[in-house]
């Protein structure tokens, strides 16, 4: 604390003035300060280093969806089924999300269309405990797969997660087969299955339903995996390249097919529906 500041607190009647919390945002990419508003204006991508930054699910479909669309409500499941406890109840944990959320799990599905063309879209909210899949997640992802076949229109996933709820243990697991089995039911009904990887994506969900689109789209500089790069490195006992499980990387070793900027994502998903769209009977 420098001296002003010092003197500047001891003087009681003097008003100190307020700032918006808000105001400026540190980039996790450069580690600037950019301002607010226009970081938000920018869909949250860094003017100076084209970072891109991680949104929750409202701001993700009202980017992507035309206005109008349709918010489906969470499903209900039984919440803490094996009374977990570690440092905290997995009920505490769920109140602490849940208080800094406006939803009560980490999927949110929105139905309508991507200029003009029907779409179903969900995304996995990193926000809420690391977008961490289990029972509410998997029945979300089904419950939108679902709504795709009942309007015979595309299905697109954000995903965005840090792998399997823990604290639901082999119930979380069980929604890998669970999710795979709908992926399998869009394709038999000659649906497109869309798949946009963003930052992180990694566990259980990387290991399902992540990766079994027709299309798979990342976000620039996107962590995509399975297992984390320090326990690569010390099960094979080898240095990793650089970039090694980013968007780019993969995308020139042929796991993901385009590397899209935040800013061209809807125009690419309306171009690749154009291509994908089942054909109208004759």
């Amino acid at each position: 604390m420098n001296w002003f500041t010092r003197v500047r607190n001891n003087i009681s009647w003097l008003p100190k003035r307020a700032t918006e919390k808000d105001l400026w945002v540190k980039c996790p990419g450069c580690q600037q300060m950019v301002f607010g508003q226009e970081y938000a204006e920018n869909m949250d991508v860094c003017p100076r280093c084209d970072h891109h930054g991680r949104i929750g699910a409202d701001k993700r479909l009202a980017m992507l969806l035309d206005e109008g669309f349709e918010t489906l409500p969470i499903p209900d499941v039984k919440e803490d089924p094996l009374k977990f406890r570690d440092s905290k109840k997995y009920t505490d944990r769920l109140k602490q999300a849940r208080a800094k959320s406006p939803h009560k799990d980490a999927f949110l599905v929105g139905a309508g269309a991507i200029e003009g063309k029907p779409a179903v879209v969900g995304v996995q909210d990193f926000t809420f405990m690391g977008g961490s899949m289990g029972m509410a997640v998997g029945t979300a992802f089904c419950q939108g797969a679902e709504r795709a076949l009942t309007l015979r229109a595309p299905y697109i996933v954000v995903t965005a997660a840090g792998g399997a709820r823990m604290q639901e243990g082999i119930l979380s697991l069980m929604q890998m087969p669970k999710a795979t089995v709908m992926t399998r039911r869009l394709k038999e009904a000659g649906l497109p299955y869309i798949v946009v990887l963003t930052d992180p994506t990694t566990g259980g969900v990387t290991a399902s339903y992540a990766m079994l689109g027709d299309v798979h789209i990342a976000e620039p500089g996107a962590l995509i995996g399975f297992a984390g790069q320090r326990v690569i490195q010390d099960t094979i006992r080898e240095q990793l390249p650089d970039g090694f499980q980013r968007a780019e990387y993969l995308h020139k070793h042929g796991m993901v097919d385009m590397v899209v900027h935040r800013h061209d994502l809807r125009d690419t998903l309306a171009t690749v529906l154009d291509y994908l769209a089942p054909a109208k009977a004759a």
